[in-house]
């Protein structure tokens, strides 16, 4: 498929997921804008402020993904060893020293900017799976263990102890990956035993001895979810606000998807927005149903992550090689996932998580991060589409940690151009 021509720039690779990505883009300054207004108040600020602030990460969101497109693929098949080990040491580095919010230790300080650890290590971690799964047969489960299980078991329990969703979302992923890569039923039912049995320790580490705390937080969400609320009559006026105050965030947005139908309140015009507690972030959902309603914004928004997945798909079925393929399908997944995980807490169908709205809600630096996810996927688009895979990668096959005849050059289950 031909790319964008904009005159000054040809974009190259998928043209459909160029044009998701600048619609997802817009979609974000205008929700952002709206839904900052009781921040701004919070803060003393205007409104104004955070539009110019929105603007601004958007844009550099936009420049990562057009700077992680045009680096050449076997860029990352070179690098996708190294990215590991680098996240796993950013990520204890957050938990001995990082900031620490809500009791989660998620964030490091560089330079003065706030760098979220476990969107990094998403990214390595899929990276990683990639390249692994196609320089390895995998013939027997040690081997499996060694080169898969261990390293990633290692970073989840590391993203666990700042976040539960994250780990298991990035958990769900691998599975999903190795499941498609073809990997032996045999090697992933041993896993998945490994991974029970991991959180079952986590759970017992934090009853004991208080070691991730963010499993109790986990927990009081699923109840509360669960739980039908009841309030006595004979309860204390502070006791009931205690009870409202577990699942307010939830009611809020329930009621703002429920306050409209087809069409919503129009453009500015949320009233959930001024009470939510992050409307920019982890509600912006909600806040886009009740301003655009369920067709223009709850479908729309919707259909575009699901037209993205679909066009990845697509750009995976012409990849000569399983790397460019699995590292398309993996970092597809996991923005389509956490879109459908947002997705799902805002319309009530899923307990809290904290996840954002992938290129839409309030960004930092999971903005950008996220921004060069489209980017290495539109990396590999434009290559397949130049016909250059087998060759922009073949460099890169020296570098694999095993012997060559263990190196499969190209995905022998699929065509090769």
């Amino acid at each position: 498929m031909e790319g964008i021509n904009l005159g000054f720039i040809k974009l190259k690779g998928d043209k459909v997921i160029w044009i998701i990505i600048f619609l997802l883009s817009m979609i974000s300054v205008m929700a952002v804008y709206s839904s900052s207004n009781a921040l701004a108040f919070m803060e003393k600020k205007n409104t104004i402020d955070y539009l110019f602030r929105q603007m601004q990460f958007i844009l550099f969101s936009l420049t990562t993904v057009f700077l992680f497109y045009n680096i050449p693929l076997g860029v990352y098949r070179m690098f996708s060893f190294l990215v590991m080990p680098a996240a796993i040491l950013l990520l204890i580095v957050t938990m001995t020293s990082g900031a620490s919010y809500n009791d989660a230790d998620r964030w490091i300080k560089v330079f003065g900017f706030t760098i979220h650890t476990g969107e990094i290590a998403k990214i390595a971690i899929i990276m990683y799976l990639s390249r692994v799964m196609e320089a390895r047969k995998f013939d027997n489960f040690k081997e499996f263990a060694y080169w898969v299980v261990a390293p990633l078991g290692f970073a989840v329990l590391l993203i666990l102890n700042g976040s539960i969703s994250m780990g298991l979302l990035i958990s769900a992923v691998s599975f999903l990956m190795f499941v498609i890569a073809g990997i032996k039923w045999s090697h992933l039912f041993k896993t998945a035993l490994i991974g029970v049995a991991a959180i079952a320790m986590v759970v017992l580490l934090n009853l004991s001895f208080g070691i991730f705390p963010r499993v109790e937080t986990a927990v009081n969400r699923i109840k509360n979810f669960t739980t039908e609320k009841t309030i006595d009559s004979e309860l204390s006026p502070i006791e009931k606000q205690q009870l409202l105050d577990k699942t307010f965030q939830a009611d809020m947005a329930r009621i703002a998807v429920a306050s409209v139908g087809v069409f919503g309140k129009g453009p500015g015009n949320s009233t959930q927005r001024n009470l939510l507690p992050h409307p920019f972030s982890d509600f912006i959902y909600a806040i886009i149903i009740e301003e655009y309603g369920l067709l223009l914004g709850g479908v729309f928004v919707l259909m575009l992550y699901l037209w993205f997945l679909a066009r990845a798909i697509m750009v995976t079925k012409k990849c000569s090689t399983k790397f460019s393929s699995m590292l398309v399908m993996g970092l597809a997944i996991l923005i389509t996932s956490q879109a459908l995980l947002h997705i799902c807490v805002n319309v009530g169908l899923l307990p809290v998580t904290g996840h954002t709205l992938p290129l839409v809600s309030l960004g930092g630096t999971s903005l950008i991060i996220m921004g060069g996810a489209f980017g290495m996927i539109l990396s590999v688009s434009r290559t397949v589409e130049a016909g250059n895979d087998i060759e922009a990668n073949s460099p890169a096959q020296a570098e694999a940690p095993q012997d060559q005849e263990n190196t499969p050059l190209t995905d022998q289950n699929e065509e090769i151009k």
